[in-house]
Formats: C-alpha cells, sequence, structure tokens
C-alpha cells in the first residue's frame, strides 16, 4: 500500500471516529439541555463555496502534494455598480483570518475566497510563500495591492468601500467612538491566541468541553512537529525561498518552546483574565447607557464595530478550545456571556462563521474530499470510496442529528 492509499484509508478513520464522537456530543446535549432554549443550527449559506477548518490530520504532511495557484477571479463586488477585480481572499481557520471574513461579511461584500488548507500544509507552498513571505494567512489581493497583515487587511476595506449603503465598522477619526474602537481592536488583537490554541492542543487538561476531539489533538501535536522538518526540506527545493523558510522555521521553533510550557502557558491565561474583566466591565457601561431591554448596545456602542469583529472571534475561539467555562461559562462574567450569545445569532457571523467550530463538517469532510479530488486520475479506486464513505457519513451525521433534534 502506498503512502495516498495509506493517506485515504487513514482519512476514513478519521470520519468515522469523528463522525461518532459527534454524535456523541449531540446526543449528550440534546438530552442535558433545556427544550426551551435549544435552537437549530444555521443553514448553510449557498453561497459560501467551502468550508473553512482546523487541522486535524498529519499523515498528509509526510506526503507531497502540490497545489496551483488560484485562478484570479473578475467581477467581484459589493454591487453591479461598485464592481472590483480581485484575487481571491486566501484564508483559513486562524483567528486574524477569521477576522477578516467576518468584517466583510459585515460590511455587505463579496469577495472570491480561497481556503489555503493548512492539513495539505498549502501555507507553506512555494506559489503561497512568495505571495507572502511570511506564509501566513489572510491574505487579500485586490487589483495591485497584495496586503497580508490582518489589521491592514480591514483598514483597506474601511477606506476603499465606504460608498453610501456599505456599513462602517470603524467610526471617523475624531469623533468620541474611535478611539475607544481602536482601544479594543488593539487590545484584543494583541492576545497570543497561537499560544492558547497550541497550549490546549498540548496540554488538554486545562480545558473543560473543548471542541477537539481526542484523536485530532493527538494528530495536531503530531503535525506540528513535523512542519519544522518540512519547512527545512521545501528550504533546500526552493533556494530563492531559502531566507523565507528558514525564518518561518526559526518563528515556530520559537513559539513552540513557549507553548509547550505549561507554567508560560498559565501565566498567559491569567493575564487573558484582565482582558475579560476589562471587556465585561465596559459591557457592563453599555448596559447601564441603554437600559432598555430591546435596544442592546455592542462593545463600543449602539453599532457593530471592528471591536466587536475581534471580540466575537476571539470569544469564539476560546470557545472552541475549551475554555469559555473558565471565562464567562460559569456565570462569572454574565454581560460577556449575554454578548457571545447574541452575537453568534448576527446573519453575518452564522453565514461564514456558524460551522467553524464543528471539526466534522469544518475539517475531517473537506480534507477528505480535496484529497480525493486531487488524487482521482492516480487511485480511481480509492479516491471513489474515499468520496463514498465521506458523503455517507455526512448524510449519516445529518440525519442522526435531525433524529436526535426535539424540534424534528
Amino acid at each position: 500500500m502506498d503512502m495516498v492509499e495509506f493517506a485515504s484509508l487513514e482519512l476514513i478513520r478519521l470520519m468515522v471516529a469523528s463522525l461518532l464522537a459527534e454524535l456523541r456530543l449531540l446526543e449528550i446535549e440534546v438530552r442535558e439541555s433545556d427544550l426551551r432554549n435549544c435552537r437549530r443550527l444555521p443553514k448553510r449559506d449557498p453561497r459560501r463555496k467551502r468550508p473553512f477548518f482546523f487541522p486535524v490530520t498529519t499523515s498528509l504532511s509526510e506526503w507531497k502534494l502540490r497545489t496551483k495557484p488560484p485562478r484570479v477571479p473578475v467581477g467581484v463586488s459589493t454591487g453591479e455598480e461598485r464592481s472590483w477585480r480581485t484575487a481571491p481572499l486566501l484564508c483559513s481557520e486562524r483567528k486574524e483570518a477569521m477576522e477578516v471574513r467576518l468584517a466583510i461579511a459585515e460590511k455587505g461584500l463579496r469577495c472570491e475566497e480561497y481556503d489555503v488548507s493548512l492539513p495539505l500544509s498549502e501555507h507553506n507552498e512555494p506559489w503561497f510563500m512568495r505571495l507572502n513571505p511570511a506564509g501566513e494567512v489572510p491574505v487579500l489581493v485586490h487589483n495591485d495591492n497584495v496586503i497580508c497583515d490582518p489589521t491592514q487587511i480591514m483598514d483597506y476595506l474601511e477606506e476603499n468601500f465606504n460608498t453610501e449603503g456599505t456599513p462602517r465598522l470603524v467610526p471617523e477619526e475624531g469623533s468620541r467612538y474611535y478611539l475607544r474602537v481602536q482601544h479594543y481592536r488593539e487590545l484584543l488583537d494583541s492576545l497570543p491566541m497561537d499560544a492558547y490554541t497550541h497550549g490546549c492542543i498540548l496540554h488538554p487538561q486545562i480545558t473543560a468541553d473543548s471542541h477537539i476531539p481526542t484523536y485530532a489533538a493527538a494528530s495536531i501535536r503530531t503535525q506540528i512537529g513535523n512542519t519544522q522538518t518540512e519547512l527545512a526540506k521545501l528550504a533546500e527545493q526552493n533556494p530563492e525561498l531559502k531566507d523565507a523558510y528558514i525564518a518561518k522555521q526559526r518563528r515556530l521553533k520559537s513559539k513552540l518552546f513557549d507553548h509547550d510550557n505549561l507554567k508560560y502557558l498559565k501565566k498567559l491565561l491569567d493575564e487573558l483574565e484582565s482582558v475579560m474583566d476589562q471587556v465585561e466591565t465596559e459591557l457592563q457601561r453599555r448596559v447601564e447607557e441603554t437600559p432598555e431591554e430591546g435596544n442592546p448596545s455592542w462593545l463600543c456602542g449602539d453599532f457593530f464595530s471592528m471591536a466587536d469583529v475581534s471580540l466575537a472571534v476571539t470569544l469564539h475561539r476560546l470557545k472552541f478550545l475549551g475554555l469559555s467555562r473558565r471565562y464567562w461559562g460559569n456565570g462569572n462574567r454574565v454581560n460577556v456571556e449575554t454578548y457571545y450569545e447574541r452575537v453568534v445569532e448576527r446573519p453575518a457571523f452564522r453565514r461564514v462563521l456558524g460551522h467553524v467550530n464543528n471539526i466534522l463538517i469544518s475539517a475531517v469532510l473537506p480534507v477528505a474530499f480535496r484529497v480525493a479530488k486531487r488524487n482521482a486520475p492516480v487511485i480511481v479506486g480509492t479516491t471513489l470510496l474515499v468520496g463514498f464513505l465521506g458523503g455517507a457519513t455526512y448524510l449519516a451525521f445529518l440525519y442522526m442529528k435531525k433524529r436526535l433534534s426535539p424540534f424534528s
């Protein structure tokens, strides 16, 4: 059995294991929850071409899957009267990429998205490293502009797409709200989310109700370790990108050394407590400013801002990692808890991030289908098997979810 067949069969095992885990969690949730508080899962937006996902497999990084750069589409727009030409927004499941996607959705912009697969190491491919030598997502290409910094991307969107009918997420400079929004953007975007993510994977004992299955966490740990070797090989194979690969390898090595230190991780999580306290206090001010129940405010005022984009994605990632109980799930920060319950119901949030925390839907199946599609000319039999079982797994999950739902 060659490596491609082995990896395909490994994906089948992961899909089945993930399905069983999701069904068990779903059954427990339905049985234990108050029926009056149960809600339907958000419907899938037909405009969304592909889910974005969290890396869950390791065997894929051990064999080469070269991809071509994404095709440059045309006519992406906010409407027929405001067309703009752009390459896809290259993104993945990283917090920064999710913030950009949410900002685009909140502004009502249309953008061709290309999912850079972290499990398949597409962010380390030479074509992507030439686009962004740091090898990180997101990246936005608009006309002749290539923008790699997430904050700069969102500021670029604000500056260039502010016509009538397009919501502003950053108040006018000099207004009473501008400094408040900028303060919370900087505060929340400075949080070491990579450290939280790697730390919770390497030390699952510090989490509670994590959305990362045990088998996936083990696979991710192995993949993280393999990445350094992969970068070294790519540096040898691509001399013109050697400096970029070596720099990325050094950054990764330094991060992993810190993130594997449990004492250091606990220190970071303790520091996060003070940030959450500040957010709780700010939200309480909004409650006191607008005591009417029918007119709740957001973080910085009665409008949804870039600060809310940062806070919404931060809370959603903490929920995924199994840290929500510590920071707001036990009633210790009621305003944060209420805020999170409200923000996940926003149409833009449901559309672009509604299924991000579901490993099966957002990770296992997309990886399996992409691998099957790429290798169809090589191993048709295995590809068909992966596709068939993947589809059957997904349909079975939807069927069982419907049966277990109290509304069905």
